[in-house]
């Protein structure tokens, strides 16, 4: 049996999906599976040892793209499609490869692409997004492991970490702090630079710590931004690593510290104390899933909201200092 997973787009949802995908493995413990991912994901998953290829995905999602990928997948006769992203066009992909079982949530008015939907289930109370992938398969009958996170780096990979932090001038005698300014989703998750500046200041000067700050090409403005308000310069590394050379250095943490991003993720299934800062999100979702780990939200009248951009004063995530996260990072340490 051949099984192709169609994975989420966004890398915190990639990494949250993990448990699902072991959980088809588990089901179909014969199968022949494949992941179809975006390119920005693809590599949380080459070496998982949860499928025997990653299939890379068109990064636009043009009429000749779709035909051409759709053709693609076509050729390679799968049986059956899993979908655990909600759109319609991640759907429609599978109905034009002519995939013969194609199973999903019937979200986005795509019940009529699909042979098997499951329906997604209203919560009264906030329910972790990771719960949403295991909810979904159970809901096709299939049975799921225990909810739990893990991200394993190669030692070989770990290794290469290693020598590519030394050969920045870190000192890995001394505790590294990972810091991660930035947030895809727009500034609206985005604590102020100036407040990650001051809180690494006072870890170099309290705690004698490595700093590294870290973040994606799109980050490099907000990442440079940190580093050049601290006397003692980190060490900078923006745009510069793939999400497996990112796992790497991130293994080595004695801390991580961030906003409500992909990476924090990677860092929480990694087993690195993480300190999430949340603004207009809510963590019972989107949070850590797992300690140790904590997360700090200011409750303020207009949360939550959805905005990319704050209309007002941003105090969900202004009104949280410095000095709060400091000792909220003491505390997770000792």
């Amino acid at each position: 049996m051949k099984i192709i997973i169609r994975v989420p787009n966004w890398i915190g949802d990639a990494v949250l999906a993990l448990p699902a995908i072991e959980s088809i493995r588990d089901n179909f413990p014969q199968a022949n599976i494949s992941i179809a991912a975006k390119n920005w994901v693809k590599d949380l998953f080459a070496s998982s040892g949860l499928a025997e290829e990653v299939i890379s995905l068109p990064d636009t999602n043009d009429v000749k793209a779709l035909w051409a990928m759709a053709q693609d997948l076509k050729a390679r006769s799968f049986d059956l499609g899993l979908l655990l992203t909600n759109s319609f066009g991640s759907a429609f992909l599978f109905y034009l490869a002519r995939i013969p079982k194609r199973w999903g949530y019937g979200t986005d008015g795509r019940s009529v692409l699909l042979t098997r939907s499951v329906a997604l289930k209203e919560s009264d109370a906030p329910r972790h997004q990771l719960f949403l992938y295991l909810d979904l398969l159970r809901g096709l009958g299939l049975k799921t492991v225990s909810p739990e996170l893990k991200l394993c780096v190669s030692p070989s990979k770990s290794e290469a970490a290693r020598a590519r932090l030394i050969s920045m001038g870190l000192d890995l005698s001394k505790p590294l702090v990972i810091i991660c300014p930035g947030a895809s989703y727009g500034p609206s998750k985005r604590w102020p630079p100036s407040h990650f500046a001051r809180l690494a200041s006072l870890l170099q000067e309290r705690r004698e710590v490595e700093i590294l700050v870290i973040g994606s090409a799109e980050d490099s403005e907000v990442a440079a931004t940190v580093a050049s308000a601290m006397e003692k310069k980190p060490a900078l590394l923006a745009g510069e690593t793939t999400l497996d050379d990112l796992a790497g250095l991130i293994s080595h943490a004695s801390l991580f510290v961030s906003n409500d991003t992909g990476p924090m993720h990677m860092a929480n299934a990694l087993g690195v104390p993480v300190v999430a800062i949340f603004g207009p999100t809510d963590p019972a979702v989107t949070g850590p899933f797992k300690k140790p780990s904590v997360c700090l939200k200011k409750d303020v009248p207009c949360w939550p909201c959805s905005y990319r951009k704050c209309p007002y004063d941003h105090r969900c995530l202004m009104s949280i200092r410095p000095e709060e996260v400091f000792r909220v990072s003491q505390e997770l340490w000792s």
